[in-house]
């Protein structure tokens, strides 16, 4: 039997964007990675953008995507720890999954130590420089009354404006993130600053869909997991070290 030992990371799966049958098979794609690594997995990190666009009313969720998370509720009921992470497409996260799924949900950042080794998290989004119209509505969508004032519009309304809004992202219209060099890269700049007083071990991002590793010091590498549309890339801590990893590629 597999020793339950390694992490996890994964982020921007990007549920529901594009057509019917390229979600469905997106999502074929991650119950499949998930299957395969439920045997050895201690913590699975979601980190954000899990879903296109995610609100839970009170008594309704959004439908759809029920063998993915059939699959994390089988991850979960072999003790399997999860978190999700709120992106800026899926922020709307409450209690669904807490209750559901016994997961920790994460607003912002999480620091943990495992193996001895330090780990900054972050979806990544309103970090750094630029993104500076977006860091002024996050702190609109992010307020209660934003989101005491959404909850009063019909779901078949609600769900339907903001999926069509969805449907103009840039991963949604087969287009890739612009890179930067390394060094201009905005989490690359905000992780330099960072650990200038708070020393990490890996700084961990999604958000920028680029699969990326950048040794920041002797220390530190900086790590942004990719995404789920083109990619298919997630990372793996077993202990000692961490990589990124790619599935079915």
């Amino acid at each position: 039997m597999a020793i339950r030992n390694k992490l996890y990371f994964a982020s921007d799966f990007h549920l529901g964007t594009g057509t019917y049958a390229k979600c469905r098979e997106r999502e074929a794609r991650l119950v499949r990675w998930l299957d395969s690594i439920k045997a050895d997995a201690a913590e699975v990190f979601l980190m954000g953008d899990v879903f296109d666009f995610w609100f839970e009313y009170k008594t309704v969720v959004p439908k759809g995507y029920i063998r993915f998370l059939g699959k994390l509720a089988e991850l979960a009921d072999n003790g399997v720890k999860l978190y999700f992470f709120k992106g800026n497409h899926d922020m709307w996260m409450f209690d669904y999954f807490e209750k559901e799924l016994g997961a920790t949900i994460i607003s912002d950042e999480l620091e943990i130590e495992r193996g001895g080794k330090k780990f900054y998290l972050h979806h990544g989004d309103g970090l750094g420089p630029g993104d500076t119209f977006y860091k002024i509505l996050k702190k609109i969508f992010r307020s209660k009354l934003c989101q005491w004032l959404f909850a009063r519009i019909h779901p078949n309304l609600g769900v339907g404006v903001a999926n069509y809004w969805s449907t103009h992202s840039r991963i949604a219209n087969d287009k890739r993130e612009n890179a930067k060099p390394g060094e201009q890269e905005w989490l690359v700049i905000f992780s330099n600053e960072l650990i200038k007083t708070r020393p990490f071990d890996y700084l961990i991002f999604g958000h920028r869909h680029m699969p990326l590793q950048i040794p920041l010091t002797d220390q530190s590498l900086y790590v942004n997991l990719g995404e789920w549309v083109f990619s298919n890339s997630y990372a793996v801590f077993d202990g000692e070290k961490l990589e990124l990893h790619y599935f079915e590629k």
